[in-house]
């Protein structure tokens, strides 16, 4: 993005109720460094890997150094005059817990106020990384003193139960992302705790300035969000669904798509599917089934059908369907 594109992005975010940014990558970005630079509650994130996989493969630094660099990196963030420092110990889950306690401990000495616990590859279960939160806080003295921070990745499809299990848990920070604009496996999404009205506008700017599409079924801000479909392959339950969110969108939506300041494109909002299963199933269940009903629905939208006529519309939309041309 351009700068001038995240700054409209930060903006977005404010209005979305976001109470900290990480404002892009300042140390490998000049324009970055120079956006966040008169920033007026400014933070400073600092991190290490702490698990002995990356320590020996990827820092090939020994327990003692790698303390070293953490306690340094804190203190000579708070010698910049930054009252907000932020450490995360990379690959939090996969790290030895007593060297894990140990390199905690030593930056609450040196005042860090924030400690970032990131599931780095996203490999823990929602009960164990619930667990993990609540050992953090009864084995590191002056954890009472510091925000503890969450940051789940999503390899595994985790992410958001993590998140929350462990604000849970106690973590009163939840690292997260908007329209999957984040690493290569992407944090937990924002949902709760914020405007909604501005969820969706939110996504949708993101989208556009980065150019990464959001995936159509993703939850509330996918393109299918909030469409519902019910091919004739479907069973009779799929289109008894169909026909109960005709009459109310509550029977299967549980957030209104006006809730994240969405419009719906039409009274309708639901995909039509086929009528042939359920006429050979049960034929006297068709003037209810949710084809009629959304076929029905259709025509007033679009044209005036006299009731006198509707079953013969009803009678021939199995073969309309089967033939759209």
């Amino acid at each position: 993005m351009t700068s001038r594109e995240k700054l409209d992005v930060a903006r977005q975010l404010a209005k979305l109720g976001v109470d900290i940014i990480e404002a892009g990558f300042p140390a490998a970005s000049m324009d970055d460094c120079k956006a966040v630079k008169y920033a007026k509650r400014p933070r400073i994130h600092t991190f290490i890997a702490t698990s002995a996989l990356h320590m020996e493969y990827k820092l090939r630094m020994s327990k003692d150094k790698v303390v070293d660099i953490a306690r340094n990196m804190v203190k000579f963030a708070r010698s910049l005059g930054c009252d907000d420092v932020e450490f995360s110990p990379e690959d939090a889950r996969r790290s030895d817990r007593e060297f894990f306690y140990e390199i905690l401990g030593e930056v609450i000495k040196v005042e860090a106020t924030t400690l970032n616990i990131p599931d780095t590859v996203g490999i823990t279960k929602s009960s164990e990384f619930g667990k993990l939160i609540a050992d953090i806080q009864a084995n590191n003295p002056g954890i009472e003193n510091v925000i503890i921070s969450i940051h789940c990745q999503n390899d595994l499809g985790l992410s958001t139960a993590n998140t929350i299990e462990g604000a849970r848990a106690g973590a009163r920070q939840l690292e997260v992302v908007m329209a999957l604009r984040c690493e290569a496996h992407v944090n937990g999404n924002l949902y709760t705790g914020i405007n909604a009205k501005h969820i969706f506008l939110t996504s949708r700017m993101v989208e556009e300035y980065t150019g990464l599409r959001v995936q159509p079924h993703k939850a509330l801000v996918g393109a299918n969000a909030f469409a519902h479909e019910s091919p004739c392959a479907f069973y009779f339950w799929e289109n008894s669904k169909k026909d109960g969110m005709l009459k109310h969108k509550g029977t299967y939506e549980i957030i209104s798509p006006e809730d994240i300041g969405l419009e719906r494109t039409n009274e309708v909002g639901i995909v039509l599917g086929k009528l042939r299963s359920i006429l050979l199933v049960h034929p006297c269940l068709v003037v209810d089934i949710s084809g009629c009903h959304a076929l029905r629905k259709r025509l007033e939208v679009t044209i005036t059908v006299l009731f006198e006529e509707d079953g013969y519309v009803l009678h021939e939309w199995p073969c309309i369907g089967e033939n759209p041309t």
